[in-house]
């Protein structure tokens, strides 16, 4: 009996020592309210080298929230921009002016003017990111035609009040139209050190410059879009990072393209606009589902490397303006599935040898594809993929729409009738 006293004693005695343990865990613990939420920050490019114009666009989660009681106005976010020379020094000087403890854990984007991006100081800025405990390297690096400050605070979102929402819905819709790439910081590092292909990032702008002429739906960069109303802000197109550093830019439609190439990255099913090859003053409005790209190397030391790229698509075409009778006779059916397959394929020819010709490198991750072939690092960095190979390979495009449909159309309306 009194063995047992003793023994349950002990149990107790073991039971408070581990609660004891487990709720030690919580001494660091901060209360939500406590803390000041980034969702977006931009970094900025200043007269002394090195020393960077950080701003925080700090969300207030209680506005457009069904469980606030509290019925006085407040405002949606907070924005504060502070001089420092990485992210985590800067984050701790704009603790100076916020009352709350400022976590850059829920921000989504890290916004980066043009003018930074394209200096040397750039690459060194980065180099600080992945020791930020607190920014996560799954968050968007987003370039900005003017100052992302001025990004920043021009951006009035006219439907969603909540800031973190809007850049979750604007980026998400933008990467399914395949108009601007998917950019986390994880990949901007993994591209730049491996120091063999170029790194894409949506480039976005509140500036206002559009084309006179109109052009295709995706033929625009960020600010050429023609609009009235709404929001300002503009996402379409990418910028060019080579060696870490921007080189240029490219339009809605070379970055789709740029997206298909890349066999990396999950196809999404992509809107396009073609010719109509009866009447050419009439686009066709097609949506295509292209199936895992080939990519094939024939490597050869002592002469030109042949690449031979195999593009697969299925293409819905659900609109077309001209009314001609694609449908019903295969005559005509024919001939538009041979346009799009010779449509799509210059476009694909058109980027590459621009990237062969210009860039002398390739944002499609091509590399991955002929590394297989050398035994050793060093063999392949002897082989010189980025000044040898790729700039001098032979590159051909095998584009084959594999099936052709009409959406819900049953068939083209008879103009004649119509106005007979």
């Amino acid at each position: 009996m009194e063995r047992q006293k003793i023994m349950k004693k002990f149990f107790l005695l073991l039971v408070f020592l581990q609660m004891v343990t487990l709720l030690s865990g919580c001494f660091d613990r901060k209360e939500l309210e406590e803390q000041a939420y980034v969702v977006s920050i931009g970094v900025d490019k200043t007269d002394k080298d090195n020393i960077f114009r950080f701003t925080f666009q700090i969300a207030n989660p209680e506005v457009g929230s069904s469980v606030s009681g509290n019925p006085a106005p407040e405002p949606v976010q907070e924005i504060v921009s502070v001089l420092g020379t990485d992210f985590l020094s800067a984050t701790n000087a704009a603790n100076a002016t916020v009352a709350k403890e400022i976590t850059l854990e829920q921000a989504r984007v890290v916004i980066v003017s043009q003018k930074l991006a394209r200096s040397k100081e750039f690459i060194h800025l980065m180099q600080s990111a992945p020791s930020t405990v607190d920014l996560k390297l799954n968050s968007q690096l987003v370039i900005s035609k003017e100052k992302a400050e001025d990004f920043i605070r021009d951006n009035k979102p006219k439907l969603e009040s909540r800031p973190h929402k809007y850049f979750q819905y604007i980026l998400d819709r933008a990467k399914e139209t395949g108009v601007i790439p998917n950019a986390p910081l994880v990949r901007y590092f993994q591209i730049t050190e491996g120091d063999a292909d170029l790194f894409i990032a949506p480039f976005a702008t509140t500036k206002k410059d559009p084309k006179e002429k109109y052009g295709e739906e995706d033929n625009y960069k960020a600010g050429e879009v023609q609009l009235k109303g709404g929001n300002i802000t503009q996402f379409m197109g990418s910028a060019v990072f080579k060696e870490g550093q921007m080189i240029d830019t490219l339009t809605g439609e070379e970055t789709r393209v740029s997206l298909i190439l890349d066999t990396t990255l999950a196809q999404q099913d992509i809107i396009a606009t073609y010719k109509d090859p009866l009447k050419p003053d009439f686009d066709i409005a097609a949506r295509h589902q292209v199936d895992r790209v080939k990519i094939k190397i024939d490597y050869k030391p002592d002469s030109t490397s042949d690449i031979d790229v195999y593009i697969n698509t299925h293409m819905n075409v659900f609109a077309v303006p001209s009314t001609e009778s694609y449908m019903v006779e295969s005559k005509n059916r024919k001939l538009l599935h041979d346009s799009l397959e010779r449509q799509l394929e210059e476009r694909i020819r058109k980027l590459v040898r621009k990237t062969q010709e210009k860039y002398k490198l390739e944002p499609f991750y091509w590399s991955l594809h002929i590394r297989h072939k050398f035994l050793t690092i060093k063999d392949y960095e002897k082989a010189d993929w980025s000044n040898k190979i790729y700039p001098n390979a032979n590159i051909r495009i095998h584009v084959t729409v594999k099936s052709l449909e009409f959406g819900k159309i049953l068939r083209e309306s008879d103009l004649k009738r119509v106005r007979d």
